[in-house]
């Protein structure tokens, strides 16, 4: 007697998708740790920025950096693990947007400095959370303005400007760019040796060691600068060992309208650039992402960001370079950055253990992100080859995109001499790139008669079922043309 075929929904409690995959625990904290590892440079930096811009006490810089370590956990376990219409349920780190930082500096500085000025930024960044989160819904359904050619470009975008990041950390960081000390030789070693070294691992480590090539390659960097006497453990042995992240800890904050709008703006723009977040990290893990996928992740934006302006921080988005690391990696479970949340909450109440984690020397964090955002490229590029490019406006689209992103990316001051608020916008190669695609698209195709071809997400996920213990290696597009619909 032939037994049932099983139904849909049984079949997927019995084989849950990788993205939904429970870990067992000590795996999960290693790719919790490595997500962590990868991210740290990039959360840290924009309250150093700011705090060094606004003229804050090395006391109030710790209590900012642990402030947003801790608020970055919970903003990624809220995004990642997700509850009632909040949060994508994938595989997304959160961390503070570096859009933000120069608006946010104008804020306070026009609030008199210090923690004045960082009360009047609290309150905009509140109040722009609450916007994020109640708009939501309604940038959901703008879903049918990406189709592939604008999420691709997007990507692509994404990853092209932050590539010449990871390249200045080899250099030895943008603290050192203008020193004669930049590009030493010995930097340039750190970076391509630890560049070289996840290149090995992943070629030559079985399945699980090549998937925790980014983390062996950061700690072996580290390790090296170590004894080599390059690496500086002074920070670390002056920090505290327990520091406790208290709401509104410079004061009760201000609300200011100009202040407000500005923050709004800087909200608008993080939310295209989340949109395109969420569909690289569907893209890479084969999960469907529709209109309220990203509604979902919007959400968790905004209530991040509100819990941000609260505990001390600043606005969130999905960081790319962790998304490079999934592509890489190939490990695809949510529950992984819900351990890396957890492990920065931890590292939000332990400045001593934070300090470790930021010693590890810029040039072996940029040898690293040169991996990672070169993936989050290549996952755009992906995206590009359903697109049919021998179409004169769809290689417009890309081309102009491409130019206007690396208009900023590879002439910084090109747009000193125009207002702030427009300055906001335009110095971000990423968000001009994408504001440029979006609007390209809407130029060129907004009255087609014909519906725009779509990601195929059925053919993305149907490989899983003969997948093997790591996969998304091979590339959903391989006949170039999968999935497409005219």
């Amino acid at each position: 007697m032939a037994h049932p075929t099983p139904a849909p929904d049984t079949a997927r409690r019995r084989h849950p998708h990788p993205v939904d995959e429970i870990l067992p625990l000590p795996r999960l904290s290693l790719y919790g740790l490595q997500h962590v590892l990868a991210f740290y440079a990039g959360a840290v930096i924009v309250p150093v920025v700011l705090g060094g811009s606004l003229g804050l006490s090395d006391e109030d810089l710790i209590h900012l950096i642990n402030a947003d370590l801790f608020t970055c956990g919970i903003a990624s376990i809220i995004q990642a693990l997700g509850f009632w219409r909040i949060g994508a349920r994938l595989p997304l780190v959160q961390g503070a947007t570096f859009t933000a930082v120069s608006p946010m500096i104008a804020i306070g500085l026009g609030a008199g400095g210090g923690t004045a000025g960082l009360l009047v930024i609290y309150g905009s960044v509140i109040t722009a959370g609450i916007a994020t989160f109640l708009a939501a819904p309604f940038f959901g359904r703008l879903v049918k303005y990406f189709p592939p050619v604008v999420t691709g470009t997007i990507l692509t975008v994404i990853g092209f400007t932050l590539i010449p990041v990871a390249l200045q950390d080899i250099g030895g960081g943008a603290a050192l760019k203008d020193s004669p000390a930049f590009g030493d030789p010995v930097n340039l070693a750190y970076g391509g040796g630890t560049l070289l070294f996840i290149l090995v691992v992943s070629r030559f480590g079985g399945a699980f060691v090549s998937s925790i090539a980014v983390l062996l390659g950061l700690v072996g960097g580290t390790v090296v600068s170590y004894l080599r006497g390059d690496a500086d453990a002074y920070a670390v042995s002056q920090a505290d060992w327990f520091g406790l992240t208290t709401p509104f800890h410079f004061g009760l904050p201000r609300f200011e309208p100009l202040p407000i709008l500005a923050m709004v703006v800087v909200m608008l723009i993080t939310m295209i650039e989340t949109t395109g977040d969420v569909y690289a990290v569907g893209e890479v893990t084969g999960k469907r992402v529709d209109g309220e996928t990203v509604a979902r992740a919007l959400r968790a934006d905004g209530l991040s960001t509100v819990l941000g302006g609260v505990f001390n921080s600043f606005p969130y988005v999905a960081f790319a370079e962790n998304i490079g690391l999934v592509r890489i990696t190939r490990v695809r479970s949510r529950y992984v950055v819900v351990a890396a949340g957890v492990i920065m909450i931890v590292l939000g109440l332990l400045p001593k253990v934070a300090a470790v984690v930021a010693s590890v020397p810029q040039p072996v964090l940029g040898g690293a992100a040169v991996a990672m955002f070169g993936m989050v490229a290549t996952v755009g590029i992906q995206i590009l080859a359903k697109v049919d490019l021998r179409d004169e406006r769809n290689a417009l689209i890309l081309a102009v995109s491409l130019g206007a992103a690396l208009l900023p990316t590879a002439l910084e001051t090109v747009f000193d001499k125009l207002p702030g608020g427009l300055q906001a916008v335009l110095d971000s190669g990423i968000t001009l790139g994408s504001l440029t695609a979006i609007l390209l698209n809407l130029f060129f195709h907004a009255f087609n008669r014909h519906a725009p071809a779509k990601i195929g997400w059925d053919e993305l996920a149907a490989p899983e079922a003969d997948a093997g213990p790591a996969p998304g290696i091979s590339s959903p597009w391989h006949n170039g043309r999968a999935g497409e619909r005219h």
